[in-house]
């Protein structure tokens, strides 16, 4: 591809030159064994929007890494309230990045995976309809999936009913309310979506997968383009509703996606999917894109939830934008005990 903003790094070992594909390729890469990569895009000061769209913070170089992670990966981990608000299309890649991937004896497109414990999906949304690869749904073991779904994607359920039997829940198993965005999920304050990567704070579009408006943000303020829904937060399409709040088990379901041979997962949020896999002590990597601003207070963070145990993470290496991003790379030691849900259901 024509390089635009040129990428260095700067750390650990300083390399001079533009980065070019192929060597980010290389940093980023494969591991040997089963791996869970988070990525995410915030402001210096930690917020995940500006001005209510994550669009404003994220420039040619974090799309372009973007677009890399999806070729690297075998499945491409989303929560349902970021799908629907973010309107996501098929999961594709450029005839370049399918030929990489055929070279490597991998699936020429990965394959997406949505969590969603209300099961409010739209069969017909282009995620769904127009995928080259049949997409995978983890839910719970009560919910109701609408008409339709079980012909276009995989329904797996690794999840239990809560004992309360009250509520809804929303894409990794809180309780919430059936079609409420994963923390917002491209609408993380309420005040819009985002720009249409498919994650919050995203990184503007660089496989097609997510519809724009030239401005990096889906359909209009409140509402998706090709979802099927112009809603916010808390509507539904009636047949996601499910019987009692239940739970998705993701040590189960990352076991059941590692056992259909999905071992390299790249989520792309939202926050509450982030926030329940560094619970369960899930995350083996994140790749952070941090942009030069201060959007000052209001925004939230890329992650959201209970609160958790702090994980230690070591930093693996710092590259910069000639626009003055920096990209960072944080992952376990791979000698390191795997994580629950590393290895393959028996």
């Amino acid at each position: 591809m024509t390089v635009g903003t040129p990428i260095e790094r700067i750390w650990p070992a300083p390399v001079t030159g533009a980065l070019t594909d192929p060597q980010l390729t290389a940093l980023y890469g494969r591991t040997a064994g089963p791996h869970l990569r988070v990525n995410f895009v915030a402001s210096a000061d930690g917020a995940v929007t500006l001005d209510g769209y994550s669009a404003g913070l994220s420039g040619e170089p974090d799309k372009r890494v973007f677009g890399l992670l999806r070729m690297l990966c075998d499945g491409l981990v989303v929560a349902a309230g970021t799908l629907r608000h973010e309107g996501y299309r098929a999961v594709r890649l450029s005839p370049e990045r399918r030929a990489w991937r055929r070279e490597q004896g991998l699936a020429e497109y990965p394959t997406l995976v949505v969590v969603s414990g209300s099961l409010d999906l739209d069969p017909a949304q282009a995620a769904f309809a127009d995928a080259p690869v049949r997409p995978i749904v983890l839910t719970h073991a009560d919910a109701v999936p609408p008409p339709g779904l079980a012909d276009v994607a995989d329904v797996i359920r690794c999840g239990t009913d809560m004992a309360d039997g009250t509520g809804q829940a929303d894409g990794t198993g809180r309780p919430g309310g059936a079609g409420q965005p994963d923390d917002g999920a491209g609408r993380v304050d309420g005040s819009g979506p985002t720009d249409g990567t498919g994650r919050i704070g995203g990184a503007g579009q660089s496989d097609g997968s997510g519809p724009t408006d030239g401005s990096g943000r889906t359909g209009g303020a409140g509402r998706t383009s090709g979802a099927g829904r112009t809603g916010g937060a808390g509507q539904t399409g009636g047949a996601g509703r499910i019987r009692g709040a239940g739970r998705v088990d993701l040590v189960a379901g990352l076991a059941e996606l590692r056992r259909r041979g999905l071992g390299q997962l790249l989520c792309e949020g939202g926050p509450h999917l982030f926030g329940a896999l560094t619970a369960a002590d899930l995350v083996d990597e994140l790749c952070l894109t941090v942009a030069p601003l201060l959007a000052g207070a209001g925004p939230g963070r890329i992650t959201a939830g209970d609160a958790s145990v702090p994980r230690h993470l070591p930093l693996r290496h710092v590259l910069a934008a000639g626009d003055g991003v920096l990209m960072l790379r944080y992952a376990r030691d791979p000698a390191e005990t795997p994580p629950a849900g590393s290895a393959p259901a028996a």
